[in-house]
């Protein structure tokens, strides 16, 4: 099998490319930009070749997908279409796409964050090729956005303290992607890749703080003034979504799936473990 990761910058390919070289699988890192690949991915081994593929310029993709076999995919709109011909062309017959859980909710062609992921989801469902649906849910990493604010005052702002979701490690999501690559018996699915637990937002600062060993406060504000502090890095119509999202599941258990442990074998990791491993990030 000769596999194309895409968006091996990010920490799911870079995460893949690695355990698809470990199982003895040939593999080719793809990147927007290769040239600075090997400094931002460290995971990825020195021998790996590494490929030009702008998943939004169709002009990159025949030179990436020549001799592949299957492909770990982001999900870009833009250039779908032409990735699909190109993909066809090359005789690739597997695609494993990472979407999200939230193409789940209703009418996610007019949700900011889903609409994305639901116009590739609904390219590569028409098309011939063999499609894998990977929806994860909240990452674990998100907890990063805190950081700044508890490095720095010792707090966290949040419009709806008790917002739930199920945070999934990444290690884990790159070990379903690896799962489905690479077992027939697993493709042609959609999996709603969640982590172990429930979790509020409240309950996510609590286990920061207590890996970090420093107490965080929880700070109520309003959605107004929640609105306000992120504009500067977050377009309008997604904060708008995120607020939408978190209202919506204030005080409502997230949905908890096994399929995690289905597709790897073992449990999915929890948020306290991954707190514990990036405590660093939160405290002074």
């Amino acid at each position: 099998m000769h596999t194309l990761v895409t968006g091996c910058r990010g920490r799911i390919g870079s995460a893949l490319v690695p355990l698809l070289r470990r199982d003895g699988h040939t593999v080719r890192a793809a990147s927007r930009t290769p040239e600075g690949l090997s400094a931002t991915a460290a995971a990825l081994p020195a021998d790996i070749p590494v490929v030009a593929c702008d998943l939004s310029d169709p002009a990159t993709f025949e030179a990436a997908l020549d001799g592949v076999d299957s492909v770990f995919l982001y999900a870009e709109p833009s250039g779908i279409d032409a990735f699909l011909a190109a993909a066809g062309a090359a005789g690739v017959g597997h695609i494993a796409l990472l979407s999200s859980s939230s193409v789940l909710a209703p009418d996610p062609a007019r949700n900011p964050i889903a609409a994305s992921h639901h116009a590739v989801e609904q390219a590569l469902t028409a098309s011939p090729v063999t499609t894998t649906l990977l929806r994860p849910g909240a990452f674990a990493s998100n907890a990063y956005q805190w950081a700044e604010s508890v490095r720095a005052h010792g707090s966290v702002d949040l419009p709806y303290p008790g917002s739930h979701s199920s945070p999934i490690d990444s290690r884990d999501i790159a070990e379903a992607a690896l799962a489905v690559l690479t077992e027939p018996r697993l493709r042609g699915v959609a999996y709603h890749l969640t982590g172990p637990a429930s979790l509020t937002a409240t309950e996510q600062v609590g286990l920061l703080a207590a890996a970090a060993g420093r107490p965080i406060a929880v700070n109520a504000v309003t959605p107004e003034d929640w609105k306000k502090a992120v504009s500067a890095f977050l377009p309008e119509a997604f904060a708008d979504a995120l607020l939408a999202y978190t209202a919506a599941t204030d005080g409502i258990p997230a949905e908890v799936t096994d399929d995690i442990e289905r597709l790897t074998g073992h449990p999915a990791r929890t948020f306290a473990a991954w707190a514990e491993e990036h405590a660093a990030a939160f405290r002074p």
